[in-house]
């Protein structure tokens, strides 16, 4: 039952329990506070919230007050308004004078309350405290110049998280907030949650990275961010660690059609963002990914999954790689006809034919492949399509997701030489078990990932002696460091910062004319500039020379689109529209080979899109996992800020560098859940009440919100 209360002559029901002051503020009455926060335990220290209450003597604290039936409160007055201005003034006489030097400037509700009291600490003996900003943490600056002791940080660590590193400590004549001994929050037990910088109403604590209002999600969860998908990684990492394995593949599948193939196979831009990366090691998210499709049951996602009824719509995708199967996959659950075809004997694309098994078993591919006969596509393999336009004649809509599986050779002496192979046909080649033209010899020249999968492929298949050589020097190659030095470890040598001279022979490749690279750059329109090492040319004897020094689309002018740069699909701004109405391309045929997850982002972008042209309402989101209130208590981790990284898995080098037997085994059992809650939770903290500024409830007051 609720409690009928008068504020300032107005008559309002509230709920029994509730303060004065958030009694007024639910109903748009504004009363000044500063170290009241709605998630925290009230302690009363600023006096600037005090009323009056009819029949009661003096002055008392609002946010300590709680509500009667028949109270009557008065907000302003004759006593109030000098004793608040007084409390103000008190708290000023210790703060900077110059907002303008503050980075929290524009977004401190101290300035706002200054602001709308019309206060100033003239009358009072302003002191300055002394304090050093503590620049030494990572993650969070602590400037106690600017403190006002509203204890809101401190109820935060204690009351709200249950951490309890931060406390009131004593400086000569000052008292501030700090750790124990004035420990770094790492060595204090700091779970780095970001709950004291949110609810701190000035610029005493605040983020070291500054962002503007709209860039805050994303400044503060880069790991979802960053992901081409934006799956929600906290989430899920969550659910891991608390052993809900379904629930957690659950939410990788609201936004990845292919989890597993991800968890192997992720390029994890995710992990170079995650802000525990600042604190000693990111969190191994693609391994947790991982974790969650080997172990999760598909149960909870597949009862969840949406399919909207038929619109007699007809699609057409065109290629079977992670882009045309992701834009088939979600184009068939908005209800369309879906049709699905590929040149090659099974889904996949470079899932299936370019990366090699023993990183991305093919067991692990048709699985996920499945998924889409799951889902009503209708698949057609071995059906090369090369007239475009007229397949547009009979869908209502196409869309080309070809990919890059055509090698480039590079233009120079020799390059049609016996002997000189293309990364694509020669990955393929092996893939499929075929006879791939690798003699025992190998050179293979380029960078990238692909690159290191030609030269291990050869490891695997026979080759005795292995080169790889790239113009980039060792600290800028394009590959993972995981490649790099996997590769040296099964005996690959490597050679940066080289150029390609010449494929030396005859009737066959002989070998390869090297020269070092002295300095490698490019200018503001990206044109390469090599500076050579003067008489540093030499040759490395071979049979075999791969090119790995990219990939374009299979296509020529005369399918009828018009093109873009390096063979590409063009595309109109802003937009997935080919030259001809009704057709769409996505992917690699689009920007060039690169990611798996980014293919799968552009998969969804596409579908959404043509959905849209189909009468749709182009929102392919899910809800596939239960939507959860997050427990604000994270409590205290001995150690947790030192707490490692958990490695992952693989098998030695003599093991695994003749067979095509996966390598990596993941993260152990045994580490999962510690691996999994090394993560800092960065989306809590956007579950603390956001603070409100007095015009927000003036503004309602006008509105007339009661």
């Amino acid at each position: 039952m609720s409690v009928a209360i008068e504020i300032d002559g107005k008559r309002l029901q509230v709920e029994p329990g509730t303060s004065v002051l958030e009694a007024a503020l639910q109903n748009g009455i504004y009363i000044p506070h500063l170290c009241h926060h709605p998630d925290l335990p009230d302690i009363g220290s600023c006096r600037l919230c005090i009323v009056e209450v009819e029949g009661e003597e003096g002055v008392q604290p609002a946010c300590k007050l709680t509500v009667k039936e028949g109270m009557k409160v008065t907000t302003d007055s004759p006593r109030i308004a000098p004793l608040r201005k007084l409390a103000m003034e008190l708290l000023l006489a210790a703060h900077p004078e110059d907002c303008s030097t503050c980075p929290k400037y524009g977004r401190c509700e101290l300035q706002t309350l200054i602001q709308y009291m019309g206060v100033s600490a003239t009358r009072m003996h302003t002191r300055v405290k002394g304090f050093a900003q503590n620049n030494k943490n990572p993650l969070y600056i602590h400037d106690m110049n600017r403190c006002v002791l509203c204890g809101r940080c401190v109820r935060a660590c204690n009351d709200l998280r249950g951490v309890g590193v931060l406390q009131y400590n004593k400086k000569e004549l000052e008292t501030c907030v700090g750790t124990l001994h004035e420990m770094l929050l790492k060595d204090a037990g700091c779970r780095f949650c970001g709950a004291c910088a949110e609810v701190c109403p000035t610029g005493t604590i605040r983020d070291i990275i500054e962002y503007s209002p709209i860039e805050k999600k994303d400044t503060l969860i880069p790991c979802q961010a960053t992901c081409p998908v934006h799956t929600e990684v906290p989430r899920y990492v969550r659910y891991v660690k608390e052993g809900k394995y379904a629930e957690a593949l659950a939410v990788v599948h609201e936004k990845l059609p292919f989890p597993e193939c991800l968890g192997h196979v992720c390029a994890h831009p995710c992990e170079k963002k995650c802000r525990r990366g600042d604190v000693n090691d990111p969190v191994s998210i693609r391994n947790i990914k991982r974790y969650a499709a080997e172990h999760g049951s598909d149960e909870l996602w597949k009862k969840n999954s949406k399919h909207l009824p038929a619109t007699g719509k007809k699609v057409c995708v065109v290629g079977g790689g992670p882009a045309g199967m992701t834009a088939a996959y979600y184009l068939a659950k908005q209800g369309h006809d879906v049709t699905l075809k590929e040149a090659f004997p099974t889904l996949g694309g470079q899932m299936a034919y370019g990366i090699p098994s023993y990183r991305l078993p093919r067991e692990v591919v048709a699985k996920e492949a499945g998924y889409l006969t799951d889902a009503g596509v209708h698949v057609e393999t071995n059906c090369r399509v090369t007239d475009f336009v007229g397949l547009a004649k009979e869908y209502d809509a196409v869309l080309l997701a070809l990919g890059t599986h055509k090698g480039v050779r590079l233009p120079m002496q020799g390059n049609d030489l016996p002997g000189v192979l293309v990364n694509s046909d020669f990955l393929y080649n092996a893939a499929t078990g075929q006879e791939t033209g690798m003699g025992k010899r190998v050179i293979v020249l380029g960078g990238g990932n692909v690159a290191f999968d030609c030269a291990r492929t050869a490891k695997r298949l026979g080759a005795e002696e292995i080169h790889l050589a790239c113009l980039e020097a060792r600290e800028k190659m394009l590959a993972d460091e995981e490649e790099i030095t996997q590769a040296q470890e099964e005996g690959i040598q490597i050679h940066p910062a080289h150029t390609f001279e010449a494929i030396v022979g005859t009737d066959h490749a002989e070998g390869v004319k090297f020269c070092r690279v002295k300095s490698f750059t490019f200018d503001e329109n990206r044109r390469a500039h090599i500076e050579k090492e003067e008489n540093s040319e030499y040759v490395i004897g071979a049979d075999t020379v791969i090119f790995a020094t990219g990939q374009r689309t299979e296509i020529t002018p005369e399918a009828g689109l018009e093109l873009g740069r390096a063979n590409s699909i063009a595309v109109k701004p802003g937009s997935l529209q080919t030259s001809v109405p009704g057709i769409y391309a996505c992917g690699d045929a689009v920007y060039g080979t690169r990611t798996v997850v980014e293919a799968v982002g552009a998969g969804r972008a596409a579908a959404s899109e043509i959905d849209i042209a189909l009468g749709g309402d182009g929102d392919i989101s899910e809800v596939l996992a239960p939507v959860e209130k997050l427990d604000p208590w994270i409590g205290k981790v001995e150690g947790f800020g030192d707490k490692a990284r958990a490695e992952e898995c693989f098998l030695c080098a003599k093991d695994r560098s003749d067979s095509f037997t996966p390598i990596s085994k993941g993260i152990a059992d045994g580490e999962i859940c510690g691996e999994a809650g090394r993560c800092l939770q960065c989306d809590l903290r956007f579950q603390i009440t956001g603070h409100r500024i007095w015009s927000d409830y003036i503004h309602e007051e006008k509105e007339g919100v009661q």
